[in-house]
């Protein structure tokens, strides 16, 4: 079996209807406005703030993911928050140098501070972001530079995270500062690949090689742009059967996944410019005959509906086809129903707020995912 049925759900009735989705996404953005508290930020959800010191900061679960995704909703025109995002965000850098949020559960690296996604790197970029601010980019610059030799060897906690960080600081500074940081990054990313085109992952106590954007190879060939041997290995570890593929988390890893973290959806997404053609077309077929993920995985960007549209969206990109189109902007109406449905969860890659960024981007026809495609 390809992926675990009982993990997904059928989708709902609803047609798309424009209107709808920007009504969606403004409740979103409005429900973010109204739970915020400056000193609290957002309340955390059960499953995102069980074993972390709360409020959450973090890029990936906490206020500065937040803040972020309502300034590039903000500017997109598609909502008008309540909480000033630039506020927030500074609110979380200030919270996290107080009391860091990390796991308190599993071996961290040792420069787990300097982490895109679960460290200080991520908060002080979107500080950077919508302050202009120049002490945030130079200790943000500092972060990545302590980064260079992370044995994670992937986007969450590793090089190959800040290495987008500094990608995107130099995009908005053009300075050659910022090129020498991305250079060095990329250098030590290099240098770290496996001579089989593979990386090494080290991280909770487990020695892995991983394939998934989140902690694996495709993701560290995205922020490296380089892609070498990953389509042959993508080939090899496909699990193929008829017209649909799906890829396990790791490297003789029997236990298959069907979310962005692990497994089709993260690697069609991804993977898209290099991947073979049936091998897209068949992850992204088994992505919608599985239908959305259920309420357990949610309706989030890293394990639950809309991480999953996000491949049927990249296929359309990909193959030019409007069914691919129509597919994604069906998910995007159940992971938006879905996220009303559930209780509220305020969280850029878990929450309602990584659901309203890929409604939007239904809205115009493209895939960005959020931090890793833009920001």
């Amino acid at each position: 079996m390809l992926y675990e049925a009982d993990a997904h759900e059928p989708l709902i009735e609803r047609g798309w209807d424009a209107a709808w989705v920007r009504d969606a996404i403004a409740a979103v953005a409005a429900d973010a406005g109204d739970a915020y508290d400056p000193a609290t930020l957002w309340p955390a959800h059960e499953w995102d703030g069980w074993s972390a010191a709360l409020p959450l900061k973090s890029l990936y679960a906490g206020a500065a993911g937040v803040a972020l995704g309502l300034d590039m909703l903000r500017r997109r025109g598609l909502a008008e928050p309540a909480v000033e995002p630039a506020d927030a965000a500074l609110a979380a850098l200030a919270a996290f140098r107080a009391e860091p949020d990390f796991l308190t559960v599993g071996e961290l690296p040792e420069q787990k501070q300097s982490a895109l996604l679960a460290g200080e790197s991520g908060i002080l970029l979107v500080a950077f972001l919508l302050t202009g601010e120049e002490e945030h980019a130079a200790m943000l610059l500092q972060r990545i530079r302590e980064n260079v030799g992370n044995p994670a060897n992937e986007l969450m906690w590793g090089a190959p995270g800040t290495l987008v960080a500094a990608r995107i600081a130099l995009e908005r500074t053009g300075t050659d500062e910022w090129r020498e940081a991305v250079e060095e990054s990329a250098a030590a990313v290099r240098a770290a690949r496996d001579p089989d085109g593979l990386w090494t992952q080290e991280l909770y106590g487990h020695t892995e090689r991983l394939l998934g954007p989140a902690h694996g190879l495709v993701g560290n060939v995205a922020a490296l742009r380089e892609p070498g041997d990953a389509a042959a290995i993508l080939t090899r570890s496909a699990v193929v059967e008829g017209a649909h593929a799906n890829w396990p988390p790791a490297l003789g890893d029997g236990k298959l996944r069907l979310q962005w973290c692990h497994g089709a959806p993260g690697i069609v997404l991804h993977a898209a410019g290099y991947l073979d053609d049936e091998l897209l077309r068949a992850g992204a077929q088994l992505v919608w005959d599985a239908g959305p993920l259920g309420d357990e995985k949610g309706a989030g960007i890293c394990h639950g509906t809309a991480g999953n549209g996000y491949a049927l969206l990249r296929a359309f990109e990909r193959t030019e086809d409007e069914a691919w189109l129509e597919r994604a902007r069906a998910f995007a109406v159940h992971a938006l129903a879905q996220s009303a449905r559930l209780p509220s969860r305020y969280s850029l890659f878990t929450g309602g707020i990584g659901v309203a960024l890929f409604a939007a981007d239904c809205l115009e026809g493209r895939a960005v995912f959020p931090v890793l495609e833009g920001t």
